[in-house]
């Protein structure tokens, strides 16, 4: 049987996720609602994509977060030309033994920025569908481990930008958490041109290996009554019915739903999930996941929309218990 998390667990988590989002924040300045997405993600041990056109922090953000980590980091700048080999890595001959070694890719890092990704086609981003989803890669017929923790921090600009490919409905489906990065407001514009006139900030190393390992294991451990799990079928089931709707969320997505709520509760500090916990994460886990019909892939606020009408309509219902 599972553990209970204790009170004096969750304090310690949740003083070291503020020393976390601190540092982050020193250096990108936005929305908290951001970070604290990308602290979900990490403690669910899902894998986050960023989507926003060019210039908004995108990239400035996902390293103050990766070196914040003390993790190890590694950095893929999608290219249309870049392969799959060039993610994973591959045997090469060694001229002097006459013998193949293995040169492994950047894939084999505990973050993994992969900046742009859509500017890469389908084959090169389906190098990631093994790693995201088993935390392996296969070269040559050969399976290796990737090291623990494992996270993709992905950046995107909008598809319909020249020069970029869709990204595959599995290759979506593996994203935890989708972040939209619009453009600042004005006031903090102004705290950026202000951090950023001299020398630019950058990150510090405020937690380690053990540490993040340590807060995974916590947020896996959160309590969540069975209401709740039927409350996340609900939420992904209306979506799968809704007449606007050709695809809706995968039990992946149901899974995933409950995994961000676990960590939503240990970010406000709590050893147990509440109906809020779930609402409050299910646009950013559910919403990039649908596939629309036709007529309504236009409207860019029609997936956000499909979700928000599942909350709106889906009812919490509490079961009675025998005492």
């Amino acid at each position: 049987m599972t553990q209970a998390v204790a009170i004096e667990e969750i304090a310690a988590a949740k003083e070291r996720l503020d020393v976390l989002r601190r540092e982050i924040t020193r250096v990108y300045i936005g929305p908290s609602r951001t970070v604290d997405l990308m602290l979900t993600a990490l403690l669910a041990q899902g894998h986050v994509l960023l989507e926003g056109v060019p210039g908004v922090a995108k990239t400035t953000l996902v390293k103050a977060y990766a070196s914040a980590l003390g993790a190890s980091v590694r950095r893929i700048q999608f290219t249309p030309d870049l392969l799959p080999a060039d993610i994973t890595g591959t045997y090469v001959l060694s001229p002097k033994e006459g013998t193949f070694s293995l040169r492994p890719g950047p894939i084999f890092a505990n973050v993994v920025l992969a900046d742009e990704i859509n500017r890469a086609p389908a084959k090169t981003q389906s190098a990631l569908l093994e790693a995201m989803q088993e935390r392996q890669v296969t070269i040559e017929g050969d399976r290796f481990e990737l090291p623990a923790p494992f996270m993709v921090l992905a950046t995107q600009n909008p598809i319909d930008l020249e020069g970029t490919y869709p990204l595959p409905e599995a290759q979506i489906d593996r994203f935890l958490v989708r972040v939209a990065i619009g453009y600042p407001n004005a006031k903090d514009e102004v705290a950026m041109l202000r951090a950023h006139n001299a020398e630019p900030p950058r990150a510090r190393s405020v937690l380690s290996v053990e540490e993040l390992l340590s807060l995974q294991s916590i947020a896996r451990r959160i309590h969540v009554e069975d209401d709740l799990y039927e409350y996340a079928v609900g939420l992904t089931t209306f979506t799968r019915s809704h007449a606007r709707v050709l695809l809706g969320a995968s039990p992946r997505a149901t899974l995933g739903l409950v995994q961000a709520a676990k960590s939503a509760a240990v970010i406000a500090g709590r050893p147990f999930v509440t109906p809020d916990d779930v609402r409050g994460v299910a646009t950013s886990v559910l919403s990039h996941r649908l596939v629309l019909v036709p007529e309504a892939e236009g409207d860019a606020r029609a997936r956000d929309a499909v979700v928000e009408d599942a909350v709106q309509r889906v009812a919490y219902r509490r079961a009675v218990r025998p005492v």
